[in-house]
């Protein structure tokens, strides 16, 4: 028997989420959290989302698609609190829903590429990393599937 996976358990016997999802998902809703950052800042609220997003559309784009991770961040709060039930179906799909955000996150790289006429910046290098780690660890993490197939298993 391996009872190496207990510590992924909570008290009730139910999966916890893994840190390296809450990380992806605070990376695919990057543009929402510079957004509230810059919040904090009375003096210049745009000097921020300027220093890390320099084209007005690149950060515009990144909130547009930060949406969907604040999606699915809404999905793991339903998830850990086991209701609605009628949500469950939409957390069915949260796999490909993840693949799909990090495929546009992609794209959102390779348009802010484009617009830095492709010239490297360590920020284009760590974006591409995370990208491929996480695409790596959807795959071959055993954690984050067990997660997902807890709430779907789950016998009311």
């Amino acid at each position: 028997m391996n009872f190496g996976h207990i510590n992924w358990l909570d008290d009730k016997g139910h999966f916890k989420p893994p840190l390296m999802l809450y990380l992806m998902l605070a990376f695919i809703a990057r543009g929402w959290c510079v957004f509230i950052a810059s919040l904090t800042q009375a003096s210049d609220r745009a000097g921020l989302v300027a220093l890390i997003y320099p084209q007005k559309s690149d950060f515009l784009m990144a909130l547009a698609a930060g949406v969907g991770g604040l999606l699915l961040y809404g999905f793991v709060i339903a998830e850990r609190k086991r209701a609605p039930l009628w949500l469950r179906p939409a957390f069915n799909q949260f796999k490909p829903l993840l693949l799909a955000l990090l495929m546009l996150d992609a794209g959102l790289l390779i348009q802010r590429l484009i617009h830095n006429h492709f010239l490297y910046s360590w920020s284009f290098g760590l974006d591409a990393l995370f990208l491929f780690w996480s695409l790596l660890y959807i795959g071959k993490s055993k954690h984050l599937k067990y997660y997902l197939q807890d709430w779907r298993n789950q016998v009311d």
